[in-house]
């Protein structure tokens, strides 16, 4: 085989109860991100890892496999997404299958689509690195920035207190959907370095609008995500699921 779509989905949310698996807009949240990744048709497997029978169920329901749960070791607070991605490489190597690239999607993805995987595959492929990583624009110059000092306000970068937003250098953050991998490197990656899974590797931007990323942790970000995703969809830039 050669691709392979891998939802990390651990159960056991406290911030959040049944996050992954939670109504968002009328399905269950990680049904967005089954959903995406069946109709983009770029990999040969969709697979859910998890440790939650429940979650599995409602993978199954909605189209990927589920062919193993995931372990003890990599369903505590503390396990990385890479020992996942590991694990679950190990898992079907031991019965045979390898893949040349794979997706890690996460659960609490609804703004990806079939299309957005598809352009990021299309730029992943063209590029010939290691690895593709969805971001997004700091909405506010971190450059601007402030730490807490004994109390006091301290700008973080002071030598910019006085330089025009305009000119200030764009940064960008993880926007926390999906990210490609060479499976060859990955593993050379892990190997290297440890839990720092694939960020030894040659990796390239997916520049993302601001308006399709909405980091989700708490229960005002779910509101925000569910606000978002309507207006998206009335503007016809998602599909209507």
């Amino acid at each position: 085989m050669a691709n392979v779509a891998i939802i990390t989905a651990r159960g056991g949310s406290k911030r959040i109860p049944k996050k992954n698996i939670k109504d968002f807009c009328g399905r269950p949240i990680i049904a967005y991100s089954i959903e995406a990744a069946l109709k983009s048709e770029l990999f040969d497997e969709v697979m859910v890892s998890t440790d939650s029978e429940e979650i599995a169920a409602v993978a199954k329901k909605y189209g990927a496999a589920v062919p193993f749960m995931r372990s003890k070791t990599t369903s505590d607070d503390y396990a990385a997404t890479a020992d996942v991605l590991r694990e679950v490489l190990d898992c079907y190597e031991e019965n045979g299958c390898t893949f040349e690239t794979m997706c890690c999607i996460y659960p609490t993805a609804p703004f990806v689509t079939g299309q957005k995987l598809i352009a990021a595959h299309t730029a992943f492929a063209a590029s010939g690195v290691e690895m593709l990583e969805p971001v997004v624009p700091f909405s506010y110059p971190p450059q601007r920035s402030f730490s807490l000092q004994d109390g006091a306000l301290v700008y973080n970068w002071p030598e910019y207190v006085r330089t025009r937003s305009q000119d200030l250098e764009t940064w960008y953050h993880d926007a926390g959907q999906f990210y490609f991998y060479r499976v060859a490197a990955f593993r050379r990656s892990m190997e290297e370095s440890g839990k720092q899974g694939g960020y030894s590797l040659h990796c390239v931007p997916f520049i993302l609008d601001e308006m399709e990323v909405q980091d989700i942790d708490q229960p005002t970000d779910w509101l925000l995500a569910e606000a978002k995703y309507r207006l998206l969809v009335e503007l016809g830039r998602i599909p209507s699921m």
